[in-house]
């Protein structure tokens, strides 16, 4: 009977290729926040020792033990991620464009700029004390993601906020500042405060307005040629972990 050589282990390069994942978000967490090693060992080690214990008591000894092996690991695994999230957030606030850097761990259905769609400097050239907006789009509706100078920044969102309307007039536009004060939202609650507003659109509607931004485009960006207004900011992809 002839083999057939063409069938190829897919399976053991699939885990390979998962634990090397695994492998390089564990070194990025480690680089961002230290002491997630030990943070990790604590969850691993209480989870673990909570089901000796259980197995201790009602007579079940390794049996128990053994079910709370993978717990243990998912204890740790989800401790990595906190923690992670929690220093790359950190990282990013006071940061030149770090709102719209924190759109990028939007969940699925949201659409958002890579740049900003306005923004207003004091002198051409000084980013340290622009003025930004960053525009998401999703069942809320448009969010007009601000940050810089309060005075000047919700001027410029107001602005942008007529320019969205004349193109979508029957869209919510919500205006949220990134930064301190009563008024304003960390940089590592704004994603959590987008995905709690109550829907108003369906996802067709919200695949519609965002092709009809698109073609809005932005404001024209008041920097010399050559300048990059964002390069000072961190990276969307390392924030992310992908």
């Amino acid at each position: 009977m002839a083999r057939n050589t063409d069938a190829t282990p897919a399976e053991p390069k699939k885990r390979f290729k998962r634990l090397r994942q695994i492998g390089t978000a564990f070194n990025q967490a480690r680089q961002l926040d230290p002491a997630v090693v030990w943070w990790m060992l604590g969850a691993f080690v209480l989870i673990l020792a909570l089901f000796v214990v259980l197995g201790i008591v009602f007579g079940h000894p390794y049996y128990l033990p053994f079910v709370g092996l993978p717990l243990a690991v998912l204890a740790a695994g989800i401790i990595m991620v906190r923690r992670t999230e929690r220093a790359a957030y950190g990282r990013l606030e006071g940061q030149i464009g770090g709102g719209g850097a924190a759109l990028g761990a939007l969940r699925r259905g949201w659409f958002h700029d890579e740049q900003p769609v306005a923004i207003e400097a004091s002198r051409p050239g000084d980013m340290a004390s622009a003025a930004m907006v960053f525009r998401a789009i999703g069942r809320p509706g448009v969010v007009l993601v601000v940050e810089g100078p309060p005075a000047r920044a919700q001027k410029l969102a107001e602005k942008e906020r007529k320019r969205v309307n004349r193109v979508v007039p029957n869209v919510p536009v919500t205006l949220v500042r990134v930064g301190t004060g009563e008024d304003a939202v960390p940089v590592r609650k704004l994603v959590s405060k987008l995905n709690r507003m109550r829907p108003a659109l369906s996802k067709e509607e919200v695949t519609a307005v965002n092709k009809r931004l698109r073609a809005l485009g932005s404001s024209p960006l008041p920097v010399p040629k050559g300048v990059d207004p964002l390069r000072a900011r961190p990276d969307r992809k390392g924030m992310r972990g992908r």
